[in-house]
């Protein structure tokens, strides 16, 4: 039997995507077991408070936990305070996701010998553009 090699993602995941199953192809190229951390509903009001999620937290966890490539989904409030509590061996971030929070959890990966990837944004669609196409 192979080893598991356990790959993190972290996300929102509202607005569910073509873009999103990308990612999700692209980060089992580096394991064989896929963990998908979705942010909780109350803490991305707490940092964008004009933000309003089509779906809640239990609604985004049952979508993503039904796609096939998925093995885990578990929940995330920060993800620079969150990903020392979960047992992986590689990160795969998005291009987009460079805040602080990740530039941090980037740091703790290295730190603690932790493989991380970057994975490249499907051109043409992302949640903002829906968002956008949605409000106008």
């Amino acid at each position: 039997m192979a080893k598991k090699i356990k790959v993190l993602t972290f996300g929102v995941f509202d607005y569910f995507h073509y873009g999103h199953l990308n990612v999700f192809k692209q980060a089992l190229c580096y394991g064989n077991y896929l963990i998908v951390a979705i942010q909780i509903d109350e803490e991305i009001h707490k940092r964008k408070p004009n933000s309003i999620l089509r779906y809640t937290y239990k609604q985004r966890e049952e979508i993503v936990s039904n796609i096939k490539l998925v093995n885990e989904v578990i929940p995330y409030a920060e993800v620079e305070e969150d990903i020392n509590k979960i047992q992986f061996d590689v990160l795969a971030v998005g291009e987009d996701q460079n805040h602080d929070g990740f530039a941090k959890a980037i740091k703790w990966c290295k730190e603690n010998k932790k493989k991380v990837v970057r994975l490249h944004r499907w051109k043409g669609i992302s949640s903002t553009e829906l968002k956008n196409e949605k409000n106008t």
